[in-house]
C-alpha cells in the first residue's frame, strides 16, 4: 500500500494534473474462437497508441487469488490498503446517494430479486428493473416500521437500493443475505459476533415485512442484502496526497467510494463522452480526476462478450476528449476483472496503462490488452502502488533523504 506518512511528507504542490480512468471490470479471459479477451478483441486505436507511448502492466487489487468486490478494489486504486481499511458496500451506497449517514448507523446495499413460489431465487437482479420502478418499490419499503430501530430505504439505481438502520448499539458484523447464485433461498441475517445479534434480529424483522410488501410485485418480489457496514472515518485523500480531487461517476456506489475518501463528486449522466466532457468543463478547478465507466462490468456480468467489447470501443472513441486536455498523467485500468465467460468478478490481474509523456519509460507493448500488459514494464504489481507512481510522474513528490 501507499505509505501515507511518507506521502504526506513528500507530496508537494504542482500545476500538473492526473486522470485516473477506471473501466469497471475491465479484465477478461480469452474466448475459444480466437484466444482474445474483450479488451484485445476491441478496436482501440487510441488506447493502443497510448500503450506504445507509455508503460503497461497488470495490477493486483487485493492479493493473488483473491476476487475483490468493487468497494475494496476502488480503495486499492486510491492507495488505501483494502485489508486494513475494510469498508462495506452499504456505506458506499449510502454515501453515493448523498444520505446523511450517522456514525452509529448500519447501512446495507440491497438488491431487488425474483423468487419463485417456493422462495428460491430465479433472478438475482429482478430483470434489471428500471430505476423508476426501483424508486417506486423503495417508497413502499420505506413505510416499514420495526420495533427498536428507525429504518430508511432509498433507491440507488435500477434494482439496487440501500437500507439504513438507526439505533444505539448497532453492529455491522452480519454476513450477506444474498447467496450469490440462483436456485437458493435468500439467507436469514445472522450475527458473526454476540454483539451483533440484536442487529440481526432487527434486520430479520425488516426482511419479513419487506417480503410481505413485495409479495404481489413482479419481477421484484423479494430482496437480498449485502455489505453491512458503518462509516469507518478514513483518512482523507487530499490530506495524504496533497491533491484537490474530483470524481466523475454515474453510478452512486462509486460516488460513495469517492466521497468516503474526501473527493468532490461532480454529478454526471451517460453517455461516456458526456463524462469526459464533464472533466473538461471542470479541468481548471481540480488537479486529480477519478473517472468511472460502469458498463464494462455490467456487460461482463451479463456474460455478453460483444457488448463489453462495444463499451471498451466507446471509451476509446471518446478518449480524445481527455487527451485534448493534455493531462500530465493518464492511468487507464479497471478495479477488477469481470470475464464474460464467468459472468462475475474474478481474481485475475487487471490490464493497466500508465501514460505520462514527460517522464514515462516506454516498454515493448504494442497494444493495450492482457497479453501485451503481461509483458509490460510495470509487471504484476499491487494496485495500491498506482498513486505514488502517479504523483512521481506528475512531479509532485520531493526527494526522500539527503
Amino acid at each position: 500500500m501507499a505509505n501515507f506518512d511518507l506521502m504526506r511528507k513528500l507530496a508537494q504542490p504542482s500545476d500538473s494534473r492526473i486522470v485516473l480512468l477506471v473501466l469497471d471490470g475491465l479484465g477478461g479471459l480469452p474466448r475459444k474462437s480466437d484466444g482474445q479477451t474483450e479488451l484485445e478483441a476491441a478496436h482501440t486505436p487510441n488506447l493502443d497508441r497510448l500503450a506504445q507511448q507509455g508503460t503497461t502492466g497488470l495490477s493486483n487489487p487485493i492479493g493473488y487469488g483473491i476476487t475483490p468486490g468493487s468497494g475494496p478494489a476502488h480503495l486499492a486504486l486510491f492507495g488505501y490498503d483494502p485489508i486494513q481499511y475494510d469498508v462495506g458496500r452499504g456505506v458506499l451506497s449510502a454515501l453515493g446517494i448523498g444520505f446523511d449517514l450517522q456514525p452509529s448507523d448500519v447501512a446495507a446495499r440491497g438488491n431487488f430479486c425474483t423468487v419463485d413460489g417456493n422462495g428460491f431465487i430465479t433472478d438475482r437482479r429482478a430483470g434489471r428493473i428500471p430505476t423508476e420502478k426501483g424508486a417506486e418499490l423503495c417508497k413502499l419499503l420505506d413505510e416499514i416500521e420495526i420495533e427498536g430501530a428507525e429504518t430508511f430505504v432509498r433507491p440507488v439505481k435500477e434494482y439496487r437500493f440501500v437500507l439504513i438502520l438507526r439505533s444505539p448499539g448497532l453492529s455491522p458484523e452480519l454476513p450477506d443475505t444474498d447467496p450469490q447464485q440462483i436456485g437458493l433461498r435468500p439467507l436469514p441475517a445472522t450475527a458473526r459476533v454476540t454483539e451483533a445479534q440484536r442487529t440481526a434480529d432487527l434486520v430479520n424483522q425488516w426482511i419479513a415485512k419487506a417480503r410481505s410488501k413485495l409479495a404481489g410485485q413482479q419481477p421484484a418480489n423479494m430482496v437480498t442484502l449485502r455489505g453491512f457496514a458503518q462509516d469507518p472515518a478514513l483518512p482523507k485523500f487530499q490530506d495524504i496526497f496533497r491533491l484537490n480531487p474530483a470524481a466523475v461517476a454515474v453510478y452512486p456506489m462509486y460516488r460513495g467510494a469517492a466521497r468516503l475518501v474526501g473527493m468532490k463528486v461532480i454529478p454526471v449522466e451517460h453517455p461516456i463522452s458526456n463524462e469526459f466532457h464533464t472533466v473538461a468543463e471542470h479541468w481548471e478547478h481540480y488537479d486529480f480526476f477519478f473517472v468511472h465507466v460502469k458498463y464494462t462490468d455490467s456487460r461482463g456480468e451479463d456474460g455478453d462478450f460483444e457488448a463489453k467489447k462495444a463499451v471498451i470501443e466507446e471509451v476509446d472513441e471518446a478518449l480524445p476528449i481527455l487527451l485534448d486536455l493534455q493531462p500530465d498523467v493518464l492511468i487507464v485500468t479497471g478495479d477488477h476483472s469481470t470475464p464474460s465467460q464467468l459472468k462475475s468478478h474474478s481474481w485475475h490481474p487487471v490490464p493497466t496503462l500508465f501514460w505520462a509523456p514527460s517522464t514515462v519509460q516506454t516498454d515493448a507493448a504494442t497494444a493495450f490488452g492482457e497479453t501485451e500488459c503481461s509483458r509490460g514494464g510495470l509487471g504484476i504489481f499491487p494496485a495500491t502502488e498506482l498513486m505514488p507512481l502517479a504523483l512521481a510522474h506528475a512531479q509532485r513528490l520531493a526527494k526522500y533523504g539527503a
